[in-house]
């Protein structure tokens, strides 16, 4: 199955030429030798990008390899100035970055809706020869081409925006935490990697307030040298305000798992581990007390924790609680 979700495309680009400036004279009855009155040529067409909230992916630039926009048009007489060349506008989600392929420089970086940064500037149109008019040269038979546009690969990649980043091994009961707390349905199984896409989610809170959720796909030990879905996904936690560490309590040594994913991600960037952090411990309803307690006392003094079921519902409540003061307290 093809997946819908696209968080990545390598593109070309090419703005438009400008036009030529026009050289001509003006001829008018009872008027021999009309000075010069070409007129200027018309901007080429700009590549903007623009950010639109309602993308969530970068599916719809998958086929479209190859984006250019209109040339200006030449300059005409009695100083006219051609027509502009049509601006192409590429709408992308929130949280999109564009980056030189060569360098991987950061070129420019959508975060608000509307928001728009040109990529590639058209090229500007040619001086008329009416510019050129001087004392001593009346009638110039000069004018300037239009300046070409640019052209050049761009990479498009998209970090999903979202207020909490649930990571967790594969397995960890992340999708099913999303589907019981949220209105996303993401698929759900018993196997590793059952969300190869992220999922967002948006989790209604106290009076008619709400915050979003991420299921990032599982990471596994490696992951930030790019084993399992590695670093394909790390990135989309770079853009989460705070993290949700979700652990199965029910497996040997919880806490080691809680160890390995701090670790990947430090790997990845140590910036990460300044966002505000939970741990999430699902499968309550699979321990006894002292289970429990044991997994406690080997917690992070200070760390912010719950423990769960998504089977039974225990916890879910005392979980939103701990998002949202996290959210406040990190805001």
């Amino acid at each position: 199955m093809t997946s819908n979700f696209i968080d990545y495309v390598k593109i070309n680009l090419k703005s438009g030429n400008g036009g030529r400036g026009f050289t001509h004279f003006r001829r008018e009855k009872f008027v021999d030798k009309g000075g010069p009155d070409g007129g200027d040529g018309g901007r080429g067409g700009h590549i903007i990008l623009r950010g639109n909230k309602q993308l969530w992916t970068l599916i719809h630039l998958k086929y479209q390899k190859h984006i250019k926009a209109d040339h200006g048009e030449s300059g005409g007489k009695s100083r006219s100035t051609g027509k502009q060349g049509k601006d192409i506008y590429i709408d992308v989600p929130l949280g999109t970055i564009a980056k030189n392929p060569e360098t991987n420089e950061k070129l420019a970086e959508i975060i608000d809706d509307g928001q728009e940064v040109i990529l590639l500037p058209g090229g500007m149109g040619g001086l008329g020869n009416y510019h050129f008019k001087t004392s001593t040269n009346q009638a110039p038979e000069y004018s300037q081409p239009g300046i070409s546009g640019q052209e050049a690969w761009v990479i498009l990649e998209l970090k999903l925006l979202a207020d909490i980043g649930l990571v967790g091994f594969p397995n960890a009961g992340k999708s099913t935490l999303l589907s019981t707390i949220s209105a996303a349905r993401p698929e759900i199984g018993d196997y590793p990697f059952t969300t190869l896409v992220p999922n967002l989610g948006v989790v209604q809170y106290h009076d008619f307030k709400s915050f979003v959720v991420a299921d990032i796909p599982g990471i596994i030990e490696g992951a930030s040298e790019g084993k399992g879905l590695g670093l394909r996904f790390l990135r989309h936690i770079e853009r989460n305000s705070n993290l949700l560490f979700l652990i199965d309590s029910s497996g040997e040594k919880p806490l080691n798992e809680y160890k390995t994913l701090v670790n990947e991600l430090e790997k990845f960037n140590p910036e990460l581990l300044d966002k505000g952090r939970i741990i999430a411990f699902s499968k309550m309803d699979l321990i006894n007390n002292t289970t429990r307690k044991k997994i406690e006392k080997k917690i992070p003094q200070g760390l912010p924790y719950v423990f769960f079921s998504s089977k039974t519902n225990e916890g879910i409540a005392e979980l939103k609680d701990l998002i949202w003061n996290s959210l406040n307290e990190n805001s």
